[in-house]
């Protein structure tokens, strides 16, 4: 079976990017586009990212998982620390993030550094979370092998009777990672092809030298 998507066009035309009038930090144009996305573009998930790891096989590996919070420091997300994607991080911390907004037609690609966040922040979030999410969060041993739903849920039950009526403490395999960044790309779709694509690349002085990139 194959289909020729050779036909599939689109004319990118609701932006522009400019050398001359981005910020000098890039913090600071992620959180004017992530405002501007989530205000005035209906994309869903806003946060919604593509976490991308080298794995435990040699292959690379994409995800989508949810940012949490962004700071000058970098980019927060939780997940299972025994996950693939958290043993992956153990072996190699070097990671891409990629936010792709296709109703304001932008992309945003972050290389950087992946680090376990303090306990105690991760102790603020999950108590942050509902309750169905915190019990899932304990009793799913992600990653692994399951037999089938009916297992899973079973084990929800379980726990939720043991629990009932107690406080649920964050296992010490969940948690947050900080992704500090060393590269970002943001692109912006245009017609012809001919997208803006500006990267910031961190330096020795811990300033970015900002290029525009040919599309």
């Amino acid at each position: 079976m194959e289909k020729d998507l050779s036909n599939y066009r689109k004319s990118y035309e609701k932006g522009e990017l400019l050398l001359n009038t981005v910020p000098e930090n890039p913090i600071e144009l992620f959180r004017d586009w992530f405002i501007e996305v989530d205000t005035h573009f209906n994309v869903g998930e806003t946060n919604a990212m593509t976490v991308s790891t080298m794995g435990l096989d040699g292959y690379p590996k994409s995800r989508v998982v949810l940012l949490k919070k962004y700071t000058h420091e970098g980019f927060i997300f939780y997940t299972n620390y025994n996950s693939e994607k958290g043993k992956a991080i153990l072996q190699n911390p070097n990671v891409c993030l990629s936010f792709f907004w296709h109703g304001a037609e932008r992309q945003v690609i972050i290389k950087g550094k992946a680090e376990k966040i303090s306990e105690n922040l991760s102790d603020g979030y999950f108590e942050s979370r509902p309750r169905g999410s915190q019990l899932g969060a304990v009793v799913s041993n992600q990653s692994d092998v399951v037999k089938d739903r009916a297992e899973l849920e079973s084990n929800l039950s379980d726990l939720e009777t043991k629990l009932e009526g107690k406080p649920i403490e964050r296992p010490k395999y969940w948690g947050g990672y900080l992704i500090r960044p060393i590269e970002l790309e943001f692109w912006q779709g245009r017609p012809n092809r001919l997208h803006d694509r500006i990267r910031y690349k961190l330096q020795l002085d811990y300033n970015w030298k900002i290029e525009r990139l040919s599309p």
